[in-house]
């Protein structure tokens, strides 16, 4: 192999590794189920979905992230088979019962409690009651430190199942509009 060929491989595999990718590969075209998603390795250096989620109603700040496949979908689309998206929940920082904010009136954002990664697949998802189904959508969940946690997913799902007009995603009409904003 030339030393060109060369370097054109390692800048492949580099920009590879960089890409928050799927757990849906050409060598194993698994259906995936709820808990069953890896968590993406460097999904932080990709594009933000939305930052600093509002939640004081639970005492929480979210930032969700999406991948490049799932960015370059145009407002009123579905977002394509591939798109990963994933969801830090912070606790906010409180005083007694109080959460604190900051002088921009938002919350102040605390430890995180949990990571949540939701993935696109074909035929993934299909094995849960119809009620629940959100199109090929499937669920996983981490701890801080990235092991994993054994959640109860039909709660992510009765969140998610009523939104069929929005691909099953909440905040779709607020991720566009401040991308266009942008």
């Amino acid at each position: 192999m030339t030393k060109q060929w060369g370097l054109i491989l390692c800048v492949v595999a580099i920009c590879g590794c960089a890409e928050m990718g799927s757990a849906q590969t050409a060598s194993s075209p698994a259906k995936l189920k709820d808990g069953e998603l890896a968590l993406p390795v460097g999904y932080q250096n990709g594009s933000k979905f939305l930052s600093e989620v509002q939640r004081p109603d639970i005492k929480q700040v979210r930032e969700l992230f999406i991948n490049t496949v799932g960015a370059k979908t145009k407002a009123g689309q579905p977002f394509p088979n591939g798109t990963v998206m994933v969801m830090e929940l912070y606790r906010a920082q409180v005083d007694g019962e109080t959460p604190v904010t900051g002088p921009d009136g938002k919350l102040v954002k605390g430890d995180l409690a949990k990571i949540f990664v939701m993935e696109k697949g074909e035929g993934w998802g299909q094995e849960v009651p119809e009620n629940l189904r959100t199109g090929n959508w499937v669920f996983a969940a981490y701890g801080p430190d990235g092991k994993t946690l054994a959640e109860d997913f039909t709660k992510c799902r009765g969140c998610h199942a009523p939104l069929a007009m929005k691909d099953f995603v909440l905040r779709y009409d607020e991720y566009f509009e401040k991308r266009e904003a942008r």
